[in-house]
C-alpha cells in the first residue's frame, strides 16, 4: 500500500482518502479481485427477526380497526403454523413499508390493509380446498384467492388455520 500512497501523494499531491481508491486508480482484474475480497458485497436480504420487526411497524402504522385485524390474523397465522417465515416484499414509492408475506416452502399468504378491508391473499389458493367458503374474492381467477375481512366481520379461526397449513403442505409437494 505504501507504493500506492506514494504514487497518489504523487500524481495528486494528496494523501489518499482509503486504500481501495488507490487499488481502483491502478486498475486491471487483480484490484478487482481484491476489492471483492477487501469488501465483499453485502446481502440485501433481511433476516426474520427484521422482517418480523418492519410488519410490526406497518401493523403500528394501519389505523383503526385494520389494524388490529392484520394483528389478529397475523396471530392466527404464526399460530397455525410455528414454522412459517415472516418476510416484507414489494417496497415501491407508492407503499415504501412494503407488504407482509408469510411463507412457509414458498409463499403462503400475503396481508394487506386496503381502504374498507383487510386482505388475505394465497397465490395457490385456486388449489385449496375451502369447505367453509372463506374465499370470498378473486374467484374468478385460475391459480389466486382472497378473503376480504371487513369491520365487524367474524374470523374463523379453525377454517383460517386449515387454510394456512393446506397452503404450507402444497407447497412442500
Amino acid at each position: 500500500m505504501d507504493l500506492l500512497g506514494a504514487r497518489a501523494k504523487e500524481s495528486r499531491n494528496e494523501e489518499p482518502a482509503h486504500p481501495a481508491i488507490e487499488i481502483r486508480a491502478v486498475g486491471g482484474k487483480a484490484a478487482a479481485v481484491l476489492l471483492a475480497w477487501l469488501h465483499p458485497p453485502q446481502s440485501v436480504e433481511m433476516s426474520d427477526a427484521s422482517a418480523s420487526q418492519q410488519i410490526d411497524d406497518i401493523v403500528r402504522r394501519t389505523a383503526g380497526w385494520r389494524g388490529e385485524r392484520l394483528s389478529q390474523l397475523r396471530a392466527l397465522i404464526r399460530g397455525a403454523d410455528p414454522a412459517v417465515i415472516e418476510e416484507v416484499k414489494w417496497k415501491k414509492p407508492s407503499r415504501p413499508e412494503g407488504v407482509p408475506v408469510w411463507s412457509h416452502d414458498g409463499i403462503v399468504c400475503i396481508g394487506e390493509a386496503l381502504k374498507n378491508a383487510v386482505r388475505l391473499t394465497f397465490p395457490k389458493g385456486a388449489q385449496l380446498k375451502d369447505p367453509k367458503g372463506l374465499f370470498n374474492t378473486r374467484l374468478d381467477s385460475k391459480t389466486v384467492r382472497a378473503i376480504d375481512f371487513h369491520e365487524g366481520d367474524a374470523i374463523n379461526g379453525s377454517a383460517l388455520k386449515a387454510l394456512i397449513l393446506e397452503g404450507a403442505r402444497l407447497n412442500r409437494s
